[in-house]
């Protein structure tokens, strides 16, 4: 495993993360296809085994199942200093008012729920889910840097947003002496290049650790386009992300799958090394519900493509409709 600088920071994370909202209760928080605890436990481990320190999640997973799975499998299968562990703040986690959003009060409230559940005094990274309209951001801004500075998390980041959301916020924290955010976590794949227009050249420019969610589109990279997984049918929020561009898009998964028969590697080892052949890129989120999902993500590590191989990849993809802010 490789490990790089985490943005301009100094600490060293591995080339991948593990994206932790498979592991979780299922049925809870809609997501049905989440593994439970006894089967999460070995895919935590795997990963582990094979030099993966980074660890994603967030409150809002499986209603908050996922950060108590995977605080438990650290805590029983690594050192806490050893690993570096993420969560996530801004999704509704209880009806009513303040039960949702970055005011400080929901801030203040949900860092130490996410403690509690993780069995940790600390993250290492605390990222804004979703960007939040109706909070300022000053008050934001300073919630996360007090945070900070109580000693309960490292770093801070950020999630999908519009570019000009992150640069504002970039500047206010600056102009404040506020705690900056060191990462921002994106939706980037073969499927979705919008986030190359502006927000990848903003944080190469800014030193910003890039860290893509769903690098793979849901699996849809990952396999012949007609062929459909029990995720698939039930992600209601992964169908919401490909309504209008479906032709185009088949024409690209088609693509990964030639190159992918060429080479005599799965598509989703194309796919994945495509994203990492970014020099912005930090490191890719993957998920990973069986052995071969990590097997895959590692093995893409080494797999260089070449200029006409990213070429052919990248030549069916059309713009796409902004999606994956809300």
């Amino acid at each position: 495993m490789d490990y790089v600088k985490f943005g301009n920071t100094g600490m060293d994370v591995s080339r991948l993360c593990l994206g932790c909202m498979t592991y979780g209760v299922p049925d809870r928080g809609g997501h049905p296809w989440s593994l439970d605890e006894e089967t999460s436990r070995p895919r935590i481990r795997q990963a582990l085994e094979a030099g993966i320190n980074f660890f994603d999640t967030a409150n809002i997973y499986s209603d908050g199942t996922s950060e108590e799975i995977v605080g438990r499998a650290l805590k029983d299968f690594a050192r806490r200093e050893e690993v570096v562990l993420a969560t996530k703040v801004h999704g509704r986690m209880r009806p009513g008012p303040n039960g949702a959003g970055l005011s400080r009060k929901a801030i203040m409230h949900e860092i130490d729920a996410s403690l509690k559940r993780l069995g940790t005094d600390y993250v290492d990274l605390y990222q804004i889910h979703r960007f939040d309209d109706d909070t300022p951001m000053e008050e934001t801004l300073e919630a996360l840097h007090d945070v900070v500075k109580a000693g309960k998390a490292r770093y801070i980041g950020a999630s999908s947003m519009y570019a000009w959301q992150f640069a504002t916020m970039l500047h206010l924290s600056e102009a404040n002496g506020w705690t900056r955010f060191s990462s921002m976590q994106n939706y980037v794949n073969l499927l979705y290049r919008e986030e190359e227009r502006e927000m990848l050249p903003l944080c190469e420019a800014e030193g910003i650790a890039v860290i893509p969610w769903s690098p793979m589109a849901r699996g849809r990279l990952t396999r012949p386009w007609d062929t459909s997984t029990e995720r698939s049918e039930t992600d209601k929020f992964g169908r919401t992300l490909y309504e209008k561009t479906q032709a185009a898009d088949r024409a690209v998964v088609e693509r990964v799958g030639e190159i992918a028969k060429a080479r005599g590697v799965p598509m989703a080892q194309i796919a994945l090394a495509w994203v990492l052949a970014k020099p912005v890129v930090t490191a890719p989120i993957v998920g990973a519900s069986k052995p071969e999902h990590l097997d895959d993500a590692i093995a893409a590590l080494d797999i260089v493509l070449s200029d006409d191989e990213i070429a052919r990849l990248e030549e069916p993809y059309i713009p796409h409709d902004i999606v994956g802010f809300r």
